[in-house]
């Protein structure tokens, strides 16, 4: 039996073989439906540019429940439609075709024109449960490791781009993890991710306490064929939190480098806050010439350039209305993004949004070569 064939039949016995409990056990159902606007430009890179508008709509169901008292599920199923202009674009047939970096393909396209693109599929589908003292989480999730806004050198097993849109949404990977809190304060953890590229699965193990008011970790393991070994720290220092993560790695394509990340936040009593973070990335290039566009789309990687800085300011209004703005600076090439949104709470489960992503630089510069945009969000939860 492949290896492919082993994994996929050892889930879905998991799976099977709990669900059937399910009907005894007590559910819990929530979940949201969003309507996310876009109107941008498509960029100069892949097609001559063309000013087009994205109109997502998505249906997230969420099915917990418990089966026994020490085993729990959590499947949330997405339901997504996607209308709008962008859909006669090149840059969306190259998005829409990107290989998926997971195990198992969750998802099914069941429409595909330029009329109308709706996908299905699931974003979570896990089991929780004790094993010799261990907690132990099987199926698709997120692994959330590191602690910066921005940048998180740690926190590789589910990188995300800095400048997305939807900044709460993690693509999962499909992994079994063990996390062993042999006291108050210490875990170890280990994971395994399996990817549809046996060369590109992640095995990563990570140590974290605290000492002195100080969370302390250690991380080292193998990730998508790249070696890393890494450590992070986050705390307070008076009124300011402080955090940092440093990682060593080796790579077949990038050779060796570090990635640096020191951050520090402030509340006011006025519920005024501020964020900043130090970035270098010893991966990304110091001369634009050598950017490479093609990783960066793929989300093969996260940035380009060697050094940044970026800076979160957060405001609320009233009990109801909330500003949050978003700043990062290249500065090997002197581009810059700004991420402007306002946020309402129009009643205890509607959400509206309304924000702007501005790209400044010059030609060829990492953000000078995105496009403006201006967003608006409607979400309900349920």
């Amino acid at each position: 039996m492949s290896n492919k064939k082993f994994w996929l039949a050892l889930v879905l016995g998991l799976f099977l073989g709990s669900f059937w409990q399910a009907a005894q056990a007590e559910l819990e159902v929530s979940g949201y439906y969003k309507n996310l606007y876009v109107n941008s430009r498509t960029l100069g890179l892949l097609e001559p540019q063309q000013p087009y508008y994205l109109d997502l709509n998505r249906l997230r169901l969420i099915l917990k429940g418990d089966l026994g008292e020490e085993t729990s599920f959590n499947v949330q199923y997405d339901n997504e439609v996607i209308v709008g202009s962008y859909l006669e674009t090149n840059q969306f047939l190259v998005q829409k075709n990107l290989p998926s970096d997971t195990f198992f393909n969750l998802d099914r396209t069941y429409a595909d024109d330029t009329s109308v693109y709706a996908r299905h599929g699931f974003y979570r589908a896990f089991l929780d449960t004790r094993v010799v003292g261990m907690d132990v989480r099987i199926g698709r999730q997120r692994i959330a490791w590191g602690s910066a806004l921005f940048w998180s050198p740690i926190d590789i097993i589910n990188p995300f781009s800095p400048t997305q849109i939807e900044r709460e949404q993690r693509v999962g990977v499909d992994a079994v993890a063990f996390d062993w809190d042999y006291n108050d304060l210490s875990r170890l953890s280990l994971v395994y991710a399996a990817h549809a590229n046996p060369v590109r699965d992640t095995t990563a193990l990570r140590w974290r306490t605290n000492i002195a008011l100080y969370d302390l970790g250690v991380t080292a393991g193998r990730f998508r064929n790249d070696s890393m070994a890494g450590l992070d720290f986050a705390g307070q220092l008076g009124p300011v939190g402080l955090r940092g993560e440093w990682t060593q790695t080796s790579s077949l394509v990038d050779g060796q480098y570090q990635r640096v990340v020191l951050g520090a936040d402030y509340s006011f009593p006025n519920t005024l806050s501020f964020m900043v973070e130090l970035y270098y990335n010893g991966q990304g290039k110091s001369d634009p010439s050598d950017y490479n566009f093609g990783r960066l789309l793929s989300g093969e990687i996260q940035s380009l350039a060697r050094r940044y800085v970026g800076a979160l300011v957060g405001y609320d209004i009233s009990p109801i209305w909330k500003l949050e703005n978003y700043y990062i600076q290249n500065l090997d090439d002197s581009s810059d993004f700004l991420y402007l949104r306002l946020i309402v709470s129009a009643t205890d489960n509607i959400e509206l949004a309304a924000g702007t992503q501005l790209f400044n630089g010059s030609t060829g510069s990492e953000y000078g070569t995105f496009e403006d945009n201006v967003t608006l969000q409607l979400q309900w939860y349920f």
